[in-house]
């Protein structure tokens, strides 16, 4: 059964209009209690002579179906010391035809009475041979589809009721505890009462008013297929279906009003349970509405005159179900007319202003009220500058503390930085690490913001002191054994060499690298100065021939200057005439630093040999030049034809001849190389020629 409405679910209490007689019976639905009070007889139907000849005094008529079987009983129970006698008829009879009882009792006392599972005697009378008149008779054995009727008649004469609960094994068919018939709970109309005891309340507008009872019945049935509802002024008729309103009527807020909820068999209309009602009360309360004028105030954010309103949050109108129907519109004509609805009330841009709101409850209530709309006074931000020195690491770059910039005087002020303009708007990319902000020469944002969230917008130039360095302090090149002086420059506030010297310059300084600290206002430029050592020139070869010498130089810086006594300088790298044997040559470049130094060797030179075996000028020999590197003596022909190499194969000897035949008598030329065994392996090249004369 379901437990979702207030109201009498076969739990009937019945002062007046009893169903007394059988053809007029109240449907038992399912095995729920019974309360009743019998005010009195109908037609005459007893006696039975099962139980006595007995008439119906205060009574009345149960009809019900069972839907399981098994063992069925019930107890009624007195409300106070009544005589309470009670007649079963059944199964499947007719109120004209209805045979003699098969379940009765007469006790002839005040107590409980019924069916139970003790008894064994089906009639239970006072003055029964063999009876105990204890009020009980046996159960029943019911099976699925049987009808029954039962009499319940109050002896006593009196309007006290009773009570009746259902007990065994079997359960009473009702439409109304049948989950296929029944999946949703049935509504109550209106909403609870204040009082808790009293009926529910559906809200009119005026009162008295004009109301259509239909308009509940979609609420009431909540989905429940083949249920239908009808509307009544009394209990009674509520029970019994009788008089139903319908049409719409004038209601008023005093009288309770009834709905009776029961089943149609679409297949079947004589089905017993069609006659099942589910009843239950309301009442009608006033619902006029009053909606209250409101204000609302927004942030002039930024200055710019306009503010984005949540009409829906002005409290017009108390609504905690927030179930009424809000509608704004910018003028009261307009609301009138039902034109230019305002359809964006959550965000609605507006500058200072008014609109009209119209609520209407779900009952058709409704009333107008007026929104202000105003703004904030604007949050007082300034621009500003920020002024950092240079990251040595990155002198394009500074670190600035974004919180000392003075863009307010607002207590209680929010700061919040932003890279750009639209992320200051939009709250996007804030920069969190603003006490260290890492940036070259540019702008950034600041969103500053009270207490109630309004907010102005201010710029902050930042600007990045660049080094200042020296103009004049520059690299320097020395000749390594020399001493310069490093000379900043005025105009700085502080110098700090690397040497410990805090003056303007330095003096006596070698080849090497130093810096110096130069202070200019907070900021401090680190600069670097180098004393080169001068590059030495080096001699990249030396041509021999006969007795002159040409040395060859590379690097250092020209012009170059030789010398062979190392006093006496020419610029010509050519000496003529010199004698067979060791020489030294020198040699410097611009700088006129140290001199380098070589030795040269000139080679003891043969012009003529004659190869006749007499072991005199037989072969030209340089083996004694065989310490030296890379040594190759080449004999070439007359047409520069290569004809003979010397070389440690050979001992760097030739005889005069080619693959051992002798070569005709003439002059050939030859060349000696090799590469001195200094530090830079210098090489040398001699060269000459040589008569050769074979006897033929």
């Amino acid at each position: 059964m379901k437990k979702y409405l207030l109201i009498l679910i076969l739990f009937i209490t019945q002062a007046v209009s009893a169903q007394q007689d059988c053809i007029t019976a109240l449907s038992v639905c399912g095995n729920s209690d019974i309360s009743y009070i019998p005010d009195g007889p109908g037609i005459q139907e007893l006696p039975e002579s099962n139980c006595g000849t007995y008439q119906e005094r205060y009574s009345v008529w149960y009809k019900f179906t069972v839907a399981t079987a098994g063992t069925l009983t019930f107890a009624i129970t007195p409300a106070t010391s009544s005589d309470y006698d009670w007649y079963v008829w059944g199964p499947n009879i007719t109120c004209a035809n209805k045979g003699n009882t098969i379940r009765c009792s007469t006790p002839g006392g005040t107590g409980a009475t019924g069916l139970n599972m003790t008894s064994t005697d089906p009639y239970d009378y006072f003055g029964q041979p063999g009876s105990n008149a204890d009020g009980w008779a046996k159960y029943m054995d019911v099976l699925p589809g049987e009808t029954y009727y039962l009499l319940v008649n109050n002896y006593s004469f009196n309007i006290t009721g009773f009570s009746l609960t259902w007990g065994g094994t079997a359960s009473l068919a009702s439409p109304f505890n049948d989950p296929a018939l029944t999946p949703f709970p049935f509504i109550t109309p209106g909403v609870p009462n204040a009082n808790p005891t009293d009926p529910n309340e559906v809200v009119i507008c005026t009162d008295p008013a004009v109301f259509d009872f239909s308009t509940l019945t979609a609420g009431i049935v909540n989905g429940n297929a083949n249920f239908f509802v009808t509307y009544h002024t009394s209990q009674n008729d509520a029970l019994a279906g009788n008089n139903p309103i319908l049409t719409p009527q004038t209601v008023n807020t005093t009288t309770v009003y009834y709905y009776s909820i029961h089943y149609e068999d679409p297949t079947d209309p004589n089905n017993p349970i069609n006659s099942c009602r589910q009843i239950g009360k309301f009442k009608f309360k006033q619902g006029n509405i009053t909606a209250t004028d409101a204000t609302l105030t927004m942030c002039n954010n930024n200055g710019v005159g306009t503010a984005t309103f949540d009409l829906t949050t002005a409290n017009v109108f108390d609504d905690p179900a927030g179930t009424a129907i809000k509608k704004y519109y910018p003028t009261m004509a307009d609301l009138n007319a039902g034109t230019n609805e305002i359809t964006n009330p959550y965000a609605y841009l507006s500058s200072t202003n008014v609109v009209f709101v119209s609520v209407t409850t779900p009952q058709g209530c409704s009333d107008v009220a007026q929104i202000n709309l105003n703004l904030y006074a604007v949050v007082v931000v300034n621009d500003a500058e920020l002024r950092t020195c240079f990251i040595e690491t990155n002198p394009s770059t500074g670190s600035f503390n974004l919180n000392n910039a003075l863009v307010t005087n607002q207590p209680g002020a929010i700061k919040k930085y932003f890279p750009s303009f639209t992320d200051a708007i939009d709250q996007t990319n804030e920069i969190l690490n603003f006490t260290d902000y890492i940036a070259p020469n540019g702008v950034i944002y600041v969103r500053v913001s009270d207490n109630r969230g309004c907010y102005s917008i201010a710029k902050v130039t930042l600007t990045v002191l660049p080094p200042v360095k020296s103009d004049i302090l520059a690299d320097k090149i020395i000749c390594m054994e020399d001493t310069t002086t490093l000379d900043a420059g005025p105009g700085f506030k502080s110098y700090e060499w690397s040497t410990g010297a805090t003056t303007q310059s330095i003096s006596n300084v070698g080849v090497g690298t130093y810096w110096v600290k130069l202070k200019t206002g907070d900021c401090i430029a680190l600069q670097t100065v180098k004393v080169y050592p001068s590059e030495q020139p080096v001699v990249a070869s030396i041509d021999i021939s006969n007795s002159t010498v040409s040395i060859n130089v590379i690097g250092g810086t020209p012009a170059y200057k030789y010398s062979m006594d190392n006093i006496n300088w020419q610029e010509s790298n050519t000496f003529t005439n010199i004698s067979r044997g060791n020489h030294k040559v020198y040699v410097k470049d611009a700088y006129d630093c140290d001199p380098i130094e070589i030795s040269v060797v000139v080679p003891n030179l043969i012009n003529v040999i004659t190869p006749n075996g007499d072991g005199v000028n037989d072969v030209v020999d340089y083996s004694a030049m065989a310490d030296k590197q890379n040594l190759i003596l080449n004999i070439f022909d007359r047409y520069g034809t290569k004809i003979h190499q010397g070389d440690k194969s050979n001992g760097y000897k030739w005889d005069g001849t080619i693959a051992g035949k002798k070569i005709p008598t003439g002059t050939y030329w030859y060349s000696v190389t090799w590469s001195e065994n200094d530090k830079k392996n210098t090489p040398f090249k001699f060269t000459g020629w040589i008569m050769v004369k074979n006897r033929e």
